[in-house]
């Protein structure tokens, strides 16, 4: 080839090499390179103080907070920082009419005071390992696709339960890495009890609630703090009153010193989930399927909700939780799916993968086995298209949909013969739902949800309940939905109980929730296996396009997609430039917090309560305020986040606390697939901010006492 060919290819393939501040990083794999880049952005101590596999390190701090967050330990007694909204399932389920915690905060006065939560644990990881060739020595030539997937899947499973079986204490996980072609052993320590110390209100915590969600600028104080207890010599223990809190091996340190344009920012936490390396096929199957259903499907759920919230106290503590979990990914959908199209992310994609099959075509090595990949992708896309279609909008409709068929479908999956362990665990998740739920307006989830389905799917995705709905109810879903929550034991807390507690004149199987719950398996069966060859071609191809690329720049160093084990990224405060004309600043301050009251007059979503009004008034900030006087709220940085990352620890070059990362902007929602240096931005709540909302709102001094403040 050429070397005008080559240079040209290498510039059509541009996307896919790095910018300084893009990677979502393994601590383990951060080579020279790497490590000195940080240093000219201003990192100003040894790498080795961050991370180390022979001694503490700051990333013994960094926790995953009950498996969807993240957290960091700030104190020597186990003090855990995380986002409100990771922390808000916990409010609520602590809350009532009478204690009305989401409304007006919490504040634990003394450890005795603070809540135990049974369904959270803090997990810190001890160990790495690459387990790559031990796990593919059960891939046999020959195999199918679901061959090579289930045996892999039972190796990791088996490496995994090795950890355990050693030490007790011990977790181990086996994830996979870069599409499949790596897997690692993550070797974890679960803390299961975790209590909820201060919460501050929605009105904090959630200021601008939807409208402002994804949204800069930004002025919320998304913060939650817990504590971490532990048993006897400091190891995992379940909740008791006789446990302490927790020793930890590293405290984070918190600068008051904030930050600067340009001022170096590092972030350590669990992300969730980027499919970077995925094909332009992938991505517009994700728009048109994932990514729409939630749209269309949700907006009419939340629609639901929103109503009978607001016409009650009881109804809006119950379903808090649930609403915002569901509106998060909603607007992320719809901010996504904008996102593609604005940015031109398929054309994007679309021209890298023409360079790659040409570097394909040129690469005799390549030719041989590849040819075919793009072709092969597109095709098995295509031969799934109207069922990965209709299975979206099935998933969000009956799988995320009305709680009663969840119920039933966690009281099928009961093993009362298995582990007592597993089986309170599965209790208590069950009986925690039935706490956040209320009959009536699960019946008008599941009316909305049963008359809308139709009209998005085809013909033979409906199940079996609408041959019942026509034939037994005169078409009428509202008849059968009536009849259903009336005949079904599992409409009511009673009614479980009732089952559980052997009621020999009932049969579970005959139990209409449990009826619809096995139609909708049905048809969830009938879905999966009508795409199963195309989806384990897909699984094949997209497998064999990431590791084509990363030997075609061999001399670049690639990290994988976000997977929810712990990651490092780096990069600078700073703000950006969102449209021609238009410069947004990289921090926010309570003047904003003014603006926006007074822009949504009237609009609950940006009320502030007045005793916070009165302390920005008096604008006594102490040593929390910024060297200008003012109190720094929020603030951006260029780091690379995603979901997961919620709670994320934000360091400064000193490996110094200036803030917790919780959110992404609107301009870069596509950032899940494809990195936008000039525009994605994280969005950070200042630790100054968290610590003056401590100190001089929630009057909590005995928590700022146990901060290592610098």
């Amino acid at each position: 080839m050429k070397r005008t060919s080559l240079l040209l290819l290498t510039l059509l393939f541009s996307t896919y090499l790095l910018h300084a501040d893009e990677g979502m990083w393994l601590l383990g794999k951060m080579n020279k390179p790497l490590r000195d880049e940080m240093k000219a952005l201003g990192l100003e101590v040894p790498f080795d103080k961050i991370y180390s596999p022979k001694h503490r390190s700051l990333k013994d701090a960094v926790v995953s907070f009950g498996g969807f967050c993240s957290g960091v330990i700030v104190s020597d007694q186990g003090l855990l920082l995380t986002n409100h909204h990771c922390g808000l399932r916990s409010v609520q389920q602590h809350s009532s009419v009478e204690n009305d915690y989401l409304q007006y905060g919490f504040s634990a006065p003394t450890l005795g005071a603070e809540l135990p939560n049974p369904e959270l644990f803090a997990r810190f990881l001890i160990d790495t390992k690459d387990v790559t060739k031990r796990v593919l020595k059960a891939v046999e030539k020959g195999m199918t696709e679901g061959e090579r997937t289930l045996m892999i899947n039972m190796k990791m499973n088996e490496i995994a339960a090795e950890v355990s079986r050693k030490d007790p204490t011990l977790v181990g996980e086996v994830d996979a890495y870069y599409g499949g072609n790596e897997f690692w052993l993550s070797i974890y320590r679960d803390y299961t009890d975790v209590r909820l110390v201060f919460a501050p209100p929605q009105s904090i915590g959630k200021f601008g609630w939807d409208t402002d969600n994804w949204m800069w600028p930004r002025h919320t104080g998304d913060f939650c703090v817990f504590r971490v207890y532990a048993g006897a010599n400091n190891m995992p223990a379940d909740y008791s009153p006789d446990n302490v809190p927790y020793r930890p091996d590293y405290v984070a340190p918190i600068s008051l010193d904030g930050y600067k344009q340009g001022s170096f920012c590092m972030t350590m936490g669990y992300p969730g989930q980027t499919d970077r390396f995925m094909s332009s096929f992938g991505i517009e199957e994700m728009m048109n399927t994932t990514n729409q259903a939630m749209i269309d499907v949700r907006g009419i759920k939340q629609g639901v909700w929103k109503k009978l919230m607001s016409q009650s106290d009881s109804i809006r503590i119950k379903y808090a939780s649930a609403y915002d979990e569901s509106s998060n990914y909603w607007k992320n959908s719809i901010g996504t799916n904008k996102a593609i199209k604005e940015l031109k992310v398929l054309e994007k994609k679309r021209a890298e993968e023409a360079a790659l099959l040409r570097w394909i075509q040129a690469t005799p090595s390549e030719r041989k086995d590849l040819l075919h990949l793009m072709s092969s992708l597109e095709l098995n896309y295509k031969n799934r298209q109207t069922q990965q279609h209709d299975m979206a909008y099935f998933m969000e409709t009956f799988l995320n949909g009305a709680d009663i068929v969840k119920f039933a479908l966690m009281i099928m999956n009961i093993d009362t013969e298995g582990e007592e362990k597993q089986l309170m665990n599965q209790l208590r998740e069950i009986l925690t739902g039935y706490d956040n739920y209320d009959a009536d307006v699960d019946k008008e989830v599941m009316v909305t949800m049963l008359e809308s389905y139709p009209s998005f799917v085809d013909v033979s995705a409906l199940p079996a309940v609408y041959d019942s709905i026509y034939k037994n109810h005169d078409g009428s879903v509202q008849a059968y939905v009536d009849t259903l929550y009336s005949r079904s034991r599992l409409s009511s807390l009673d009614g479980f109980s009732s089952v559980m507690h052997g009621d020999s004149t009932y049969n579970i199987f005959y139990d209409p929730a449990v009826e619809l719950s096995m139609d909708i398996l049905t048809t969830y069966f009938e879905l999966n296996g009508n795409m199963q060859e195309a989806s384990d071609n897909i699984t094949r191809d997209e497998r064999l396009l990431n590791a084509a690329v990363r030997r075609m720049n061999a001399d670049k160093q690639y990290y994988p997609d976000a997977n929810s084990t712990l990651r490092f990224s780096f990069g600078t405060v700073q703000g950006y430039k969102p449209s021609d004309g238009v410069f947004f600043n990289y921090y926010t301050t309570p003047m904003g917090i003014f603006e926006k009251m007074r822009d949504h007059a009237g609009d609950p979503d940006f009320v502030v309560s007045p005793r916070l009004l009165e302390l920005f008034c008096e604008g006594d900030f102490g040593r929390y305020a910024d060297k200008d006087g003012s109190l720094m709220v929020n603030f951006i940085s260029n780091n690379d986040i995603t979901g997961g990352n919620s709670g994320s620890a934000m360091f400064n070059g000193e490996a110094e606390l200036i803030g917790l990362a919780f959110d992404g902007n609107w301009e870069a929602m596509s950032s899940d697939i494809a990195f936008e240096p000039n525009l994605q931005r994280c969005i950070g709540v200042d630790i100054r901010y968290i610590l003056f909302i401590i100190e001089k709102y929630g009057k909590s001094t005995r928590l700022i006492d146990e901060l290592n403040i610098r």
